[in-house]
């Protein structure tokens, strides 16, 4: 694990949309969270119907997508590793449940996840790296105004105390605001499930 000021400098330069950076979160995380999926995927009907991989490309893709629009703040790696399995746990509840509520005959269903996105690879080439860019601008225009001053400026470093100081109300509110926007965009995407950590 790296120490806590490469660890932040990790983390800074993932919110600057840093392929390199991205790759080495990838690189070091992806296996924890796919621990996690599979752990928690014990019903076989489902198992043949949703696969850590799947699951764990749409943790990331939420993860980078929310990270570049300043919603989190993480300072030391057990952060992120929480952050990330709450995210795999409730993407996989949420598969679940969507899977159990169109009562489908897992039978039927030959291919496992095509419903899950395929956003984040961590062999990433520049048409992926473009499609990445695409998707961050597609929840940016859906931001209004308000939201989308909140996500540039919690990009740019500002903290969510400064936010509130210049913009009134408590930062705990303005946090909120800015994650129950993501939540509405990212859901509208198809990319992210209310409450995905």
């Amino acid at each position: 694990m790296p120490d806590a000021p490469e660890f932040r400098e990790l983390i800074r330069r993932v919110r600057d949309r840093d392929q390199d950076a991205a790759q080495e979160l990838v690189r070091r995380y992806e296996g924890v969270i796919r621990r996690v999926v599979r752990i928690r995927l014990r019903d076989a009907q489902l198992r043949r119907l949703l696969d850590s991989t799947d699951i764990c490309q749409s943790v990331l893709a939420s993860f980078f997508v929310r990270t570049a629009l300043g919603e989190y703040e993480l300072e030391s790696p057990e952060q992120l590793l929480s952050l990330l399995a709450a995210i795999a746990r409730n993407k996989l509840v949420n598969q679940a449940a969507r899977l159990r509520a169109r009562r489908r005959d897992v039978r039927r269903d030959a291919a496992a996840g095509d419903h899950v996105p395929h956003v984040i690879d961590d062999a990433s080439d520049p048409s992926e790296q473009a499609s990445a860019r695409e998707l961050l601008e597609k929840v940016r225009d859906r931001l209004d105004p308000r939201e989308r001053y909140l996500a540039e400026q919690r990009a740019l470093g500002r903290t969510w105390q400064d936010l509130a100081d210049e913009l009134g109300g408590t930062d705990v509110a303005l946090r909120k605001t800015l994650a129950r926007a993501l939540d509405r965009v990212m859901t509208g995407l198809g990319l992210g499930d209310v409450g995905d950590a």
